[in-house]
């Protein structure tokens, strides 16, 4: 017998002895077979965790509002009808709206507001500047930050699907106001006074635009 040959044939009597000794080990399956009623599921500590945060409390909106209040009830409709909305996200961009906002009126960029001002508030906050500027007044301001943030009050209306949301700010800034000639009339470049606003945001959940926008104000 050549040695290729013998060789073949080592080979394949070494597969068999391998077949035989998965199928002792590990057992055969015909099609589909449902998993044997004593067999247990392992409990791993993801899928605990998994069950914990779907079943549990939504620390999301626990975390700004009381359990069972109104506002809370009115969140949890909210991100029912939209499910990537989160409060914690909408505090953070009612921090830079607030910024955004309070300088642009304090500096008289209305035309950039607009968008981000319902009509009633634009009206009133225009007819604040245009008095400014018929007095020949000018504002410097420069923001220092927010030093308090929180949500204070929500709302929904399920037919409308219209959500308010209240947030109190203490913000920080410094502002000076001048005359046509430039002199100062009130306020100090340097001194950092404090600012405490009420303001209410609203946005149709669903809707295709992302933006809220700044329905009251109130202090």
């Amino acid at each position: 017998m050549n040695s290729p040959l013998l060789q073949l044939l080592v080979l394949a009597g070494i597969a068999v002895f391998l077949v035989l000794r998965l199928r002792s080990v590990l057992g055969s399956r015909e099609g589909f077979e449902r998993p044997s009623s004593q067999a247990k599921v392992p409990e791993t500590r993801g899928r605990k965790e998994f069950e914990v945060i779907e079943g549990g409390p939504d620390h999301d909106i626990l975390d700004h509002v009381p359990e069972g209040s109104e506002a809370a009830l009115a969140l949890a409709e909210m991100k029912r009808i939209e499910p990537s909305f989160s409060v914690t996200d909408f505090l953070s961009g009612a921090r830079g709206a607030y910024e955004m906002i309070l300088m642009g009126f304090e500096r008289g960029k209305m035309e950039e507001l607009q968008p981000f001002l319902a009509d009633d508030v634009y009206e009133t906050f225009s007819e604040v500047v245009e008095h400014r500027k018929a007095q020949g007044l000018r504002i410097d301001a420069e923001f220092v930050g927010v030093r308090e943030l929180g949500l204070a009050d929500a709302s929904f209306d399920p037919e409308t699907r219209l959500a308010e949301i209240t947030v109190r700010y203490v913000g920080e800034l410094t502002s000076v106001v001048k005359n046509a000639e430039g002199e100062v009339l009130e306020g100090s470049p340097t001194a950092v006074k404090r600012q405490k606003d009420i303001w209410t945001y609203a946005r149709t959940m669903g809707a295709s635009d992302p933006n809220w926008q700044l329905v009251a104000t109130d202090e």
